[in-house]
């Protein structure tokens, strides 16, 4: 168990979270009176809580996505940074691509959005109201060039993770190379930045319970059960794709490379898993899946620092395989072919769309409409899921975390044994 928290009572405020939360849609179904009371403790209780919850959760994303790079590239020499690079790129590239390729299996086999022209006039209604539109569309150089910061405090600020991780990078590769009085004791500060922020979460995972039930509170009681009506095949076949994914494809990789107990692992990483589902971020979660690498799966710092770090915004499995059921269940449901070529397309812009999408709520839905646009599939489609997406969101984010944990370990795995939580002199 992590000293930062109990998973029992992560799973006990996820459980009475949404437990409460649909009683309270319920009551609010049945009675004007309780829904006013309903809109009162989410409006005064749950939704505050939550969103400070949330809040120290991000507030300590940066400071550790930026320590946890620079000291972890800084105790690699630079041959083993790019092994380990390569290595965690391969595994990253082949997870998404499986993936993705469960999704649309799955969407051509059972065809959730066949047959459904209804849907069609419910889509372009709903997309009126809620303002949905597709977002300016960026080559793929255009998307390279931004990928590198003209100002890193500005990409921080503006929660550019992949922006601020270019940046620690090439930091953590200068500092890595100076061996000046000076750069020593930036190396010591940073890793004291990170030793303070690591403390920092611990005081905020006390909080963990209350906070992630508010959320979930929040959630299923907007969201309860009815929302689902219409769409259900859907939610269904992104929930299996991910489902077979995460007990899968995961337990193999870790059989069959890293040479680790499924079981055993999945243990290890309950609080992550939870905190992910809560949370619907990878970034929020980042914190919890460098305690729990250390103190639970005990791989070894240097590697996993710099994977987990890297792969809380660029291994997004459940975000590529999300963006995939999504683009072909819209075209099924507007009646759009799109051949065997053209799904080839969209599982390539699928797998790199998973490795640039941000790492927070709803970070995948403009990947999906840009996606949308460029096959001639109307955006306003994305009405259709708003309504049901923070839950998938939750779920797809637990699999990005666990996927993160699985190629950190593989890694670990594939390089020389060392003791766990070693590190290299400076």
């Amino acid at each position: 168990m992590s000293r930062h928290g109990s998973p029992r009572a992560m799973f006990v405020g996820i459980a009475a979270g949404a437990l409460l939360g649909l009683v309270a849609r319920e009551a609010a179904d049945r009675s004007e009176v309780a829904a006013d009371v309903v809109r009162a403790v989410v409006e005064y209780g749950a939704y505050p809580i939550g969103q400070i919850f949330l809040r120290l959760l991000f507030m300590l994303a940066v400071p550790v996505v930026f320590a946890a790079l620079v000291v972890g590239v800084g105790e690699l020499d630079l041959r083993s940074l790019g092994r380990v690079g390569v290595k965690a790129l391969v595994f990253t590239v082949v997870a998404s691509g499986i993936a993705v390729a469960i999704g649309l299996g799955l969407v051509n086999a059972i065809g959730p959005g066949e047959g459904h022209q209804e849907l069609q006039a419910l889509a372009q209604a709903r997309a009126s109201d809620q303002g949905v539109t597709a977002p300016p569309e960026k080559s793929g150089m255009e998307l390279l060039v931004a990928m590198v910061p003209d100002n890193p405090v500005k990409a921080a600020a503006a929660g550019d993770m992949i922006g601020l991780m270019v940046f620690a990078l090439i930091f953590g590769v200068a500092l890595a190379q100076v061996r000046t009085p000076g750069a020593g004791h930036l190396r010591d500060a940073i890793t004291g930045l990170h030793d303070v922020t690591m403390h920092l979460l611990a005081w905020v995972i006390r909080l963990a319970p209350i906070g992630v039930a508010a959320l979930l509170f929040v959630t299923f009681s907007a969201l309860g059960l009815d929302v689902l009506e219409g769409i259900g095949a859907y939610v269904a076949v992104v929930l299996g794709a991910l489902a077979l994914h995460m007990f899968v494809t995961y337990p193999l990789m870790l059989a069959l490379i890293a040479r680790r107990s499924p079981l055993g692992f999945f243990r290890a990483v309950r609080l992550p898993m939870q905190t992910a589902f809560a949370t619907a971020s990878s970034s929020a979660t980042l914190p919890v899946s460098l305690e729990a690498a250390d103190t639970e799966l005990l791989l070894p710092r240097r590697i996993s620092r710099f994977v987990l770090t890297a792969g809380a915004a660029m291994n997004q499995n459940g975000t590529a395989l999300f963006e995939g059921v999504t683009v072909l269940f819209l075209a099924q449901v507007f009646a759009v072919d799109l051949s065997i070529g053209e799904q080839a397309v969209v599982m390539a812009i699928c797998i790199l769309g998973g490795i640039g999408t941000a790492g927070v709520p709803g970070g995948s839905l403009p990947v999906v409409a840009m996606i949308l646009a460029m096959f001639g599939i109307p955006p306003a489609g994305l009405a259709l899921i708003l309504g049901v997406d923070r839950l998938l969101d939750m779920c797809r984010t637990t699999l990005n975390v666990v996927g993160d944990l699985v190629i950190a370990t593989c890694v670990a795995a594939s390089e020389p044994v060392e003791a766990p939580g070693a590190t290299l002199e400076p």
